[in-house]
């Protein structure tokens, strides 16, 4: 009966220790799959950080083109308004006028 006894003893206390050991190593490899992760993250970060970087000159001087092209434009557009002003501005003066005045 002793034996019996110290063999339910023996065998609760392994059991006990299997699970305790169990619940160390999922503890452990939660922890383990925590820190992947993070390292993962990181490297994502930085290779983003990275490509951005090397990305900024040829953005900033497609922007940069872009902006010239408009800037052109917008000065032809000017010119070609100060262009018509001076050929039909006095002809435009004069029928506004004769419109106020109700010519």
């Amino acid at each position: 009966m002793q034996d019996l006894m110290k063999q339910i003893i023996d065998m609760d206390r392994k059991a006990r220790q299997i699970t305790e050991t169990a619940q160390q190593e999922k503890v452990d490899s939660e922890k383990e799959i925590q820190q992947k992760r993070e390292e993962i993250r990181q490297k994502y970060l930085e290779e983003a950080r990275r490509r951005i970087s090397k990305n900024e000159p040829k953005e900033r001087a497609a922007a940069e083109a872009a902006w010239v092209e408009k800037k052109k434009q917008s000065k032809r557009l000017s010119d070609r308004m100060d262009e018509l002003y001076r050929d039909k501005g006095d002809q435009w003066v004069e029928q506004i006028v004769a419109k106020v005045i109700g010519e």
